[in-house]
């Protein structure tokens, strides 16, 4: 099932009243530092505390009318306070504030994703134990290559997330930077200890160094991470396409009693899940390219990247929380399907095994091209006419004039290509 909960949690994240909470949450605490460094008078700190608020709704009339979300918000949190409202943003500019909410933001967007992906890590982790041994076709270039597992197959996908995972702690890590550093990063009107109180008590890191803003190659790094993430995620549903084709069905995502495939065919089961998991994907890619657009400013600052960010920072993060959630049932429900795995493993007549013979044939003192060129024939005829490849081995007096039908028929062993499949599962961390 679909985690509703974790789809609402990451909704609220980017939402205006959550903002405005952490941007109230900064001006307090800024105004503790000051008054630590006796700026504010102690009783004047008691009243701030009890009484700083904001109204949602006020601040967005407030910036119609100002069109300045910042100074809408700091106007509407004033008119809680009275006369302790004039220590309110004291040195700070609007990035100061803007910025280290939205690393906030980040963090605690992060932090959800980070449970998706490895809620998808463990299901994916069993599946493969599941069907470490179920035999299938590998291919190359959409071509039958030679026999795998499909547990290997899901083994891959195992330690893809694995990496993605890794990067997804990095980023979050080069997100939990905060600035409180003023117009230009000066620290021109206020003290530099303000800024390292306040990103300690939200856990954040002070910025070693900044200009008005936090540096975007920051944001950077995590978009381009969430999009790599849904990248692996429009791999392994693509896969799933590829292998539900009716010519192939090998592998199935669920399909649930009562859910219609087809308006006009009410044969149908199609991979909608999957397909949109791949649609959305290029989403993430496209916002992450704006992210590189962004990292270029003019001077200290300008806002061209801000008005994007509004929109690719949330927007993806939702998004790869959403694919998250949706591609966690369907590899938890995967239909799986053995026989035709088998089936599809005799489609070649046993092309699968030229390569055993190319290396026996060469065992044999051969030269390598002279053995492929052996083999290589006895496939074409295979392909041409529908013959099975023993048979044409058996028949072709080169192969014959090395290899004994014993010594042909070994090398049709399927076990023989799948005998590492237990250190590979280990080197995966997958016990």
């Amino acid at each position: 099932m679909i985690d509703r909960y974790s789809l609402s949690k990451m909704s609220r994240i980017w939402s205006d009243e959550h903002k405005m909470e952490l941007m109230l949450k900064i001006e307090i605490l800024s105004c503790e530092a000051m008054t630590k460094l006796g700026m504010i008078p102690k009783a004047a700190m008691d009243k701030i505390r009890k009484n700083a608020k904001f109204d949602l709704e006020e601040v967005r009339r407030l910036e119609e009318r100002t069109k300045h979300d910042v100074v809408a918000f700091i106007q509407n949190v004033g008119q809680s306070l009275g006369p302790e409202a004039q220590y309110l943003h004291m040195g700070m500019t609007s990035s100061d504030l803007l910025d280290t909410s939205l690393s906030l933001q980040c963090v605690e967007a992060c932090d959800i994703i980070i449970v998706d992906v490895k809620k998808l890590m463990l299901v994916i982790k069993e599946k493969a134990k599941k069907y470490k041994d179920t035999v299938c076709i590998a291919r190359t270039h959409g071509v039958h290559a030679e026999p795998t597992t499909f547990g290997l197959k899901l083994a891959i996908w195992y330690d893809e997330m694995g990496r993605n995972l890794e990067r997804l702690n990095q980023a979050r890590e080069m997100m939990r930077y905060g600035k409180l550093s003023g117009a230009v990063g000066t620290y021109a009107n206020i003290d530099p200890t303000v800024e390292e109180y306040v990103c300690e008590q939200l856990g954040l890191k002070p910025a070693n160094v900044a200009t008005q803003i936090l540096q975007r190659d920051l944001h950077c790094q995590l978009m381009t991470t969430i999009a790599l993430i849904g990248c692996s995620l429009e791999k392994f549903a693509t896969e799933i396409r590829a292998l539900q084709k009716t010519e192939i069905l090998e592998v199935e995502e669920p399909f649930f009693k009562g859910q219609i495939g087809s308006s006009a065919m009410p044969h149908k089961r199609n991979p909608v899940t999957c397909e949109r998991i791949c649609g959305m994907s290029r989403i993430l890619r496209a916002n992450a390219m704006v992210s590189f657009e962004n990292i270029n400013l003019w001077h200290e600052r300008d806002i061209s990247h801000s008005s994007a960010e509004r929109v690719i920072l949330p927007d993806s993060t939702i998004a790869l929380n959403y694919m998250l959630n949706n591609f966690i049932p369907i590899v938890e429900g995967l239909l799986v399907y053995p026989k035709n795995m088998i089936t599809s493993l005799s489609k070649t007549r046993g092309l699968i095994y030229s390569q055993r013979l190319l290396l026996e044939l060469m065992k044999k003192g051969i030269s390598r091209d002279a053995a492929y060129e052996i083999i290589q024939s006895c496939a074409m005829q295979v392909w041409q006419e529908s013959s099975e490849f023993k048979d044409v081995l058996y028949r072709d007096r080169r192969v014959r004039k090395h290899l004994s039908k014993n010594e042909i028929d070994g090398c049709f062993d399927i076990k023989h290509y799948i005998r590492h499949r237990d250190s590979i599962f280990k080197k995966a961390g997958i016990k």
